[in-house]
């Protein structure tokens, strides 16, 4: 693999730690903002939509631009969004913040429009896999220790930590990003017809669902580890760290599983099980082992499913990779976004113990597009056969 995916890596582990870290601090920042905790998650939502929908407005805006200097303008707007978030002394700032963070996200499917253009198409899943491991190792490693410093100190300190780091990925990025970077940027051409296809719109609707599924829970990860197994701070950051690493897992397994056995048969499997854990994990209260396992084997399939929705996209449309790679991005955080929505809501009626409930009709409707998308595939294959007969 290009070394250049390493550095999209990094950059990418604290991106995903910026953008998440807020999910195990909740409790302090609605307590010193003096708002409720599902108010409090809604921080995850601004951000969220912001990157839905404003992100891709400036992929287009810098299709035109070096992938380079795309890259920097990124960087530079999710740095100055988390210092605002550290600075923030209410909870309009802090949304203004995550709201400018969501913009600066448009970083990661800059780089994944590079991770798929630096290999042979042969080589997609992998690469797009370990440009992504960096949003998994942040699960494993800046969401746990956010976590762990937001409780033991004070909910700015993890945010103040990643602004340093963002700031040093700036300017990493600009000592190591190569001037002459062969990438497509962003371009609208052609668009509305891909988007008019049955094929297009089953992966992004299937990005949407499952990430609605995940997020109903993991946006309050906090409150319902605790609501689960009341535990100290220093076994929830553990707890974090363990299903962030099985996110690792499953992100490498999930590449390697789509270039050898093909995306849908991956793809059906990881939603099976994601499913089956989901309907597990209220079960386990109690028990923080049982907890433990559960969350463990969920992680692994749900982080293993985007290298091969990825792959699926930029094998649609290579020069078109770009764009579509971003509407994806688009779509997993306007997951994120409902899955606070929805979570939200049922946390306020029913309480955080039973919230992996909340996502199980999102992983039917995930299984109901891969079986309807497989059935009309067969049923125009059946067609092409009969007419050439």
């Amino acid at each position: 693999m290009p070394r250049l995916l390493w550095l999209l890596c990094l950059v990418n582990l604290i991106i995903g730690s910026g953008a998440f870290v807020i999910g195990g601090i909740l409790a302090p920042i609605a307590q010193d903002l003096r708002i409720s905790v599902p108010a409090a998650g809604q921080a995850m939502t601004a951000y969220a939509l912001s990157t839905a929908l404003l992100a891709p407005l400036l992929l287009l805006a810098t299709g035109r631009w070096p992938r380079k200097r795309a890259l920097l303008l990124a960087l530079a707007l999710f740095t100055l969004g988390n210092l605002l978030c550290a600075l923030s002394s209410s909870f309009a700032m802090l949304i203004a913040g995550r709201v400018l963070m969501g913009v600066g996200a448009v970083f990661t499917p800059i780089a994944a429009g590079i991770a798929v253009a630096l290999v042979e198409p042969a080589q997609c899943g992998k690469a797009l896999a370990l440009t992504f491991l960096g949003m998994s190792l942040s699960y494993a490693v800046g969401v746990p220790l956010g976590s762990w410093l937001g409780l033991a100190y004070e909910w700015h300190t993890p945010i103040w930590l990643v602004t340093a780091l963002s700031l040093l990925a700036l300017i990493g990025a600009a000592v190591w990003v190569p001037e002459d970077i062969k990438a497509p940027g962003a371009s609208f051409a052609g668009m509305p017809s891909l988007l008019a296809r049955r094929d297009v719109l089953s992966v992004l609707l299937l990005t949407l669902a499952y990430f609605v599924a995940i997020f109903v829970v993991f946006s309050y990860a906090g409150p319902v580890l605790q609501a689960l197994t009341p535990m100290s701070r220093e076994r929830q950051s553990l707890t974090l760290a363990l299903f962030g690493l099985s996110g690792v897992v499953g992100t490498l397994v999930g590449g390697a599983a789509n270039d050898r056995f093909g995306a849908r048969r991956t793809l059906l499997v990881q939603l099976v099980v994601l499913g089956a854990t989901m309907a597990l994990l209220p079960l386990t209260q109690g028990s923080w082992a049982a907890l433990m396992i559960t969350l463990m084997v969920w992680g692994m399939a749900g982080f293993g499913m985007m290298a091969p929705q990825q792959s699926r996209l930029a094998g649609i449309a290579p020069a078109q990779a770009p764009m579509l790679l971003s509407l994806n991005t688009s779509m997993l955080y306007f997951g994120t976004a409902a899955g606070a929505v929805v979570g939200g809501a049922f946390a306020a009626r029913h309480g955080f113990a039973q919230l992996a409930w909340a996502g199980l009709p999102f992983v039917a409707f995930g299984l109901a597009i891969l079986w309807a998308v497989h059935t009309s595939a067969s049923a125009v294959t059946v067609d092409r056969q009969e007419k050439a007969a």
